[in-house]
């Protein structure tokens, strides 16, 4: 079994700009984030995921685990089941999830996907 690989501790400042979300309803997101693990499949990641204040068109494409550490926001799925995030919100969202993100004010998370 191979030696887990440990990081150094990152700052929340230690992100890369990811860019603009490009299924924008209202306003202009921009997310930026550090990838902390890509699998050796290039499928399953994790990291740290930072965006600002929009609202956008959310599909889901694989299985994604997330703990949001700061911020507020609401996702809406196409069910209208509704998930309000604040900090310390743990959330899984299945393959193939559709909705929208509102996010109300810049919102930090540690992810993974499967």
């Amino acid at each position: 079994m191979p030696t887990p690989v440990m990081h150094e501790p990152l700052a929340i400042t230690d992100t890369v700009d990811w860019g603009t979300i490009p299924t924008m309803i209202e306003g202009e997101s921009r997310t930026s984030g550090v990838l902390l693990h890509k699998g050796p499949d290039g499928q399953s990641e994790c990291g740290l995921w930072v965006c600002t204040p929009g609202q956008w068109e959310c599909h889901v494409t694989r299985d994604e685990f997330c703990h949001f550490i700061q911020g507020r926001c609401t996702y809406v799925h196409e069910s209208g089941e509704v998930i309000e995030v604040t900090p310390d919100t743990v959330a899984f969202f299945p393959q193939d999830w559709k909705g929208t993100c509102t996010i109300h004010e810049t919102v930090k998370k540690v992810y993974m996907i499967r």
